[in-house]
């Protein structure tokens, strides 16, 4: 039996439901891959920062954060007082990143997950932005200190994106993708099907927690944008910055727009496309008007679709229906089982 310690950065509605689902599959992880998973550190913006070196009591923090409360007094030893000194001080075999995106930089997550690999942890993310602007670096990092650079949910969730295309498609040629990756955008689009304005449906977005933490990021199309920038930096190998993506948010769909549509039997989409060029790869987020005949069409609610275009296999595409906390922690899950069996 292998015991695995966590470090983690961001305790927020991913952060907890991965601290659920770590709990709830104890037994799973146990007797199926012989791994024993104990959280020893967790760094919050406004809960504070605990360390115990034999292991948290994830069901008392909890309690305590939920209930708005600090978590130092679960630790064993004096917080650090910053997210470089935590991962330091925190004896962990792997650090679980899951700060909030900056689509310009990737940082401070980039800093947090360089000081994890250099300190021989493995570096798992759900964050997009060390992806788009670290990915090299972090990705030579990593192989010279022997550990996994990882971040299976930073796309679609906990769907398997990255890891699709790391093993199960040996010598298939990418030649772009097109898709549905940003849901919020997706479920407004529906809402306004059934007759609210653009404002209520973007209420409707904020009340169930879908939107990023500017709603703007996802109206405008910065989210969507950062993901065709990851897809292509990681899988077509040709990097992409957000800002190199043409990009056209839905705030301009009226409507009356959305009616005139729907009389065409066609609906409205955020849709996301990257082809090569040669020796580039063009990225572009726009509305567009899809037709019934489409694969986009009956993407609904919070969904999200990707179809790849290979030399192999032209239509491969994969949809993840509904996801939520859960399964974007589902994904941090998966990548830290796939480090720990490759270690």
């Amino acid at each position: 039996m292998r015991q695995i310690s966590l470090a983690m950065i961001g305790f927020g509605n991913v952060g907890r439901a991965f601290a659920r689902l770590m709990l709830a599959k104890q037994d799973d992880l146990q007797d199926n891959y012989a791994l024993s998973l104990r959280v020893t550190g967790i760094a919050t913006l406004r809960h504070g920062i605990t360390i115990r070196r034999d292991g948290i009591d994830l069901a008392r923090a909890l309690a305590l954060f939920e209930g708005g409360q600090s978590l130092g007094p679960l630790g064993d030893t004096i917080s650090p007082l910053s997210n470089l000194d935590f991962i330091q001080a925190c004896p962990a075999d792997a650090l679980l990143e899951n700060s909030p995106v900056n689509h310009e930089t990737g940082q401070p997550a980039i800093d947090h997950l360089q000081a994890a690999l250099q300190k021989g942890m493995h570096a798992i993310t759900a964050n997009k932005g060390p992806v788009v602007h670290g990915y090299q670096a972090l990705s030579e990092l990593a192989a010279q200190k022997g550990r996994r650079f990882l971040f299976e949910s930073t796309v679609m969730d906990g769907a398997p994106i990255f890891s699709l295309f790391r093993g199960p498609l040996p010598a298939a040629q990418l030649n772009g993708f097109f898709g549905i990756l940003n849901s919020c955008t997706n479920y407004i689009l529906g809402r306004m099907e059934k007759g609210e304005t653009f404002d209520q449906a973007v209420a409707a977005a904020q009340s169930i927690g879908i939107t990023e933490t500017d709603p703007s990021d996802d109206i405008d199309g910065w989210d969507a944008a950062i993901k065709v920038a990851a897809l292509s930096t990681v899988l077509l190998r040709t990097p992409l910055t957000p800002q190199q993506v043409d990009r056209h948010g839905i705030r301009w769909i009226s409507p009356e727009m959305i009616a005139q549509a729907a009389q065409e039997n066609m609906r409205w989409k955020l849709v996301c496309r990257a082809k090569r060029r040669g020796a580039r790869v063009e990225g572009r987020v726009a509305p567009e008007k899809i037709a019934a005949g489409s694969p986009l069409y009956s993407i609904s609610g919070t969904s999200s679709y990707v179809q790849f275009d290979t030399d192999v296999l032209p239509g491969l595409g994969i949809l993840e229906s509904n996801p939520g906390p859960k399964t974007t922690a589902y994904g941090l899950l998966a990548d830290l089982v796939n480090a720990a069996r490759d270690a």
